[in-house]
């Protein structure tokens, strides 16, 4: 593969507790060269799956860590048959989701060890997600040394929330003393999805108000005003807000204490509440929306109710961002439901041209999927389908830090793919 100069090569890395997602961007193309999944990391049998152009590999073997895993991913992504790059030489940089910056981070970052330091400070806000990032980190530094690597969280972008939009109505010794506070999360897939939006619409940030949800098995709605966030659902962890997959949302904090005493442990609640609750408690049935969509097609009123539950939740939040923002030019679904949800998002919409949101109800059925406006012609705030990429934003924030120069040479030729 050539690429001409100017052009760059970066790895996104994923990392879980036992998995590790990647991808190979051409910056800034904005094209993707392939990605792979590496699953069941220290467990007995694991696997890795690659695409790319060249084809596909699939491996089943034992991974005992993060580290070995990252070994096997350098050899796939430099195959000789089906690789994503002819040598690991041509990766210039690589970056990172993080899921936790608590406060200290309102930007993406060039990893060093301050900002690790700083990752692990934030291990007690993240106690199953920083870890892994963090080793992430490390086995990406072991096989490609002379890298610099780019931290992307997803606390960032709420960071610009205002204290009325973080502050619970707490003893104030609990922010000041165990920072206690809304912290957000989805920041990077909320900002790629506006930013997109602007451009979809042709509008500029600075007089434009969005409402974008990012709606799966976990789920979140972020107001936008003026290309900051001022207000999300999801809080202190990503159990406030919604109604999601698996996850309560929003609930009266004195049921856990009503639970406590009626035996159940803090463990049996935790799990209950992140595990157990959301679409899958309320129907008895699954989490899946397709599942539910289906039982509910056949009749079966507790998958109907959960639907509704969700889409009833989800318009509140729309509602109250409304009051917020004062105007809002587009509403933007996106994540796995909103993107593939057309039933769910009518049901969203329903009772929304009140307060000057109109579906086209014909044109969200036929889009189906795909990108683009599912709004009348006539509705004073557009409504949007945008695919999220968490993957490309978090390549174009590292191509901007590490090779300013180049970026800022290509804005002034007016390229569009920056």
């Amino acid at each position: 593969m050539q690429h001409s100069s100017g052009e760059h090569c970066i790895l996104v890395l994923n990392t879980g507790s036992s998995s590790l997602k990647y991808e190979v961007f051409l910056m800034p193309r904005r094209q993707s060269l392939g990605k792979g999944l590496v699953e069941r990391i220290g467990e007995s049998a694991g696997f890795l799956q690659q695409t790319s152009p060249k084809g596909e590999i699939r491996l089943e073997a034992v991974f005992a860590d993060h580290a070995i895993a990252m070994q096997k991913v350098g050899a796939c992504l430099v195959d000789p048959e089906k690789g994503i790059v002819p040598t690991t030489d041509k990766i210039e940089a690589i970056g990172h989701r993080i899921v936790h910056g608590g406060e200290r981070f309102c930007n993406s970052v060039q990893i060093d060890e301050a900002v690790i330091a700083a990752i692990e400070a934030n291990i007690e806000l993240a106690p199953l997600h920083n870890p892994a990032n963090l080793t992430g980190i490390q086995a990406a530094s072991q096989l490609l040394p002379k890298v610099p690597q780019v931290a992307v969280f997803d606390t960032a972008f709420h960071q610009t929330m205002p204290p009325q939009a973080y502050l619970y109505g707490l003893p104030r010794e609990l922010y000041d003393k165990h920072r206690i506070r809304r912290y957000g999360f989805h920041g990077t897939s909320h900002r790629y999805v506006a930013s997109r939006a602007l451009e979809i619409l042709g509008r500029k940030p600075c007089n434009t108000n969005l409402i974008t949800c990012h709606l799966g098995n976990g789920a979140s709605i972020t107001a936008i005003e003026g290309g900051r966030s001022i207000d999300t659902s999801m809080g202190f962890t990503p159990l406030e807000g919604l109604v999601m997959g698996t996850r309560c949302g929003d609930i009266d904090p004195a049921i856990l204490c009503y639970l406590a005493d009626h035996g159940y442990s803090n463990k049996e609640i935790t799990n209950m509440l992140n595990k157990k609750s959301g679409l899958l408690g309320l129907s008895g049935i699954s989490n899946d929306l397709r599942d539910l969509e289906a039982a509910a097609e056949k009749g079966i009123s507790n998958a109907l109710e959960a639907l509704d539950v969700y889409a009833h939740r989800v318009r509140k939040y729309i509602g109250s961002y409304m009051a917020e923002l004062f105007k809002v030019d587009a509403l933007v679904f996106t994540g796995g439901i909103g993107q593939h949800g057309a039933r769910m998002r009518e049901r969203i919409c329903h009772r929304l041209e009140n307060i000057n949101i109109v579906m086209d109800y014909e044109a969200n059925n036929h889009n189906g999927s795909k990108e683009g406006l599912v709004s009348q012609a006539y509705s004073p705030t557009a409504i949007l389908v945008i695919p999220t990429n968490e993957e490309l934003q978090i390549a174009m924030d590292t191509f901007g830090l590490l090779f300013p120069e180049t970026a800022v040479s290509r804005r002034r030729k007016g390229d569009v793919n920056l």
